[in-house]
């Protein structure tokens, strides 16, 4: 009996992978009308190539800019001539609270990183942009005083001094009698704009050696550019607009 082989082929086509289809109509060796059928042999699969990801490019930042730019209230002053010298200063042509003079409560940390970070120029932001974040505690845990020193008493029982410091009258004595303990002029310089290597002589040093040969602005410069790899981007993500230049 004759098999009609469109139907072979629909049955084989049901039931049979694509190498054993084209085997067995190899094997047939028909196209139903007794000539000869010549069946291609099956393409070898490919392994479709992965599109290679881009490398990324990388962003390097300077940040001088952002000393030189004029800070929002302070009468042209920028934030190089603020921290060099580093001394709390008071003009009395411009408004006080920091980096003009200092209020107990001002969050001096949070406005010294606007200046670092932030663009003057653009409406929107100034010195208070990151302060305003509620993030902070609205204020401090006790209430200052009302005389000197006005700052309340300290929490837990820390060590106080037995002397009376160094005697220093601000009011009579020279400035050759002051003696100098610590770095205390503006807040966190030394923690954010001095590297390890550098901390020692700069907390060791003096307003007046800070003034010579403008000695720590170049270790200010790295040390921001620094700080702008590692959070560049992301203040750029909140949609702020940074000062320091990009290439």
């Amino acid at each position: 009996m004759t098999i009609n082989p469109i139907k072979r082929l629909r049955a084989l086509a049901l039931t049979a992978t694509p190498l054993a289809l084209a085997l067995s109509l190899t094997a047939c060796g028909e196209d139903g009308a007794g000539g000869q059928v010549v069946v291609p042999a099956p393409m070898p699969s490919s392994t479709a190539t992965a599109t290679p990801t881009p490398t990324a490019t990388a962003v390097t930042f300077d940040s001088t800019r952002c000393f030189t730019q004029a800070i929002q209230g302070q009468n042209g002053a920028n934030l190089r001539s603020i921290l060099i010298p580093d001394t709390l200063k008071l003009d009395l042509t411009r408004s006080t609270r920091w980096p003009n003079g200092r209020h107990p409560a001002d969050p001096v940390v949070d406005i010294l990183l606007a200046t670092l970070l932030l663009d003057m120029t653009v409406t929107g932001q100034g010195p208070n942009t990151i302060a305003n974040v509620p993030l902070n505690p609205p204020s401090n845990d006790k209430f200052f005083l009302l005389t000197f020193p006005f700052l309340p008493t300290p929490n837990g029982t820390p060590q106080v001094a037995t002397g009376t410091g160094s005697g220093f009258n601000f009011r009579t004595d020279p400035d050759s009698a002051f003696v100098s303990v610590d770095r205390m002029g503006n807040p966190a310089i030394a923690t954010v704009l001095v590297g390890s290597p550098t901390k020692n002589s700069f907390n060791d040093d003096t307003p007046t050696g800070d003034v010579t040969g403008d000695k720590y602005y170049a270790e200010f410069i790295v040390e921001l550019n620094k700080l702008y790899n590692l959070i560049g981007d992301d203040v750029d993500s909140l949609g702020l607009k940074i000062c320091a230049d990009k290439s």
